[in-house]
């Protein structure tokens, strides 16, 4: 796994991470804490087959969230017991010899609330989302731009061929 100072090097050479809110705070001593931009509630199922020929990715509604001070430039989300997607505010730019993973950061879990997250692949460019899991039976309230999952990054050994999927530079 990368430590703070090898991923800040790739995040200066080469963008492996772009349209962060703030490096110093985001970085850690072994990952980089991602950011909020935006949350989904589900609105319609999904579908998913060994091919992902008869794939269907559920709609989502965007959730607008609201200030709580007049003239406040950032909202808070009040999310009750349930499953959300995320976006979040960073792109990411992996290259093809590593992948990265992620975690729910302490803070959040101690709320009850955890996320799940797929692997991102060598060679993914684009936004990431995830999913926000509420279990606190009282719901949890989340202010735009919050850090809510820690990327690691670990080397492997380069492919010829990176991800090629229907996410890539979205």
């Amino acid at each position: 796994m990368l430590n703070k100072n090898e991923i800040e090097q790739l995040i200066n050479d080469q963008k492996l991470i772009e349209n962060f809110i703030d490096l110093k705070t985001q970085l850690t001593p072994n990952g980089f804490d991602m950011t909020i931009s935006k949350i989904f509630a589900y609105d319609s199922y999904g579908a998913l087959d060994f091919s992902n020929n008869e794939r269907v990715l559920p709609n989502c509604k965007e959730l607008m969230p609201v200030e709580r001070k007049p003239g406040e430039n950032l909202g808070w989300w009040d999310l009750q017991k349930g499953a959300y997607k995320v976006l979040t505010n960073e792109t990411v730019n992996i290259p093809k010899d590593m992948i990265a993973i992620a975690f729910t950061r302490s803070s959040l879990l101690r709320m009850g609330a955890f996320t799940q997250n797929g692997v991102w692949d060598a060679g993914f460019s684009g936004r990431s989302e995830f999913i926000l899991i509420v279990e606190n039976p009282f719901g949890i309230t989340v202010k735009q731009n919050s850090r809510v999952i820690q990327l690691m990054f670990g080397k492997i050994n380069e492919i010829s061929e990176g991800y090629r999927g229907i996410y890539q530079n979205k």
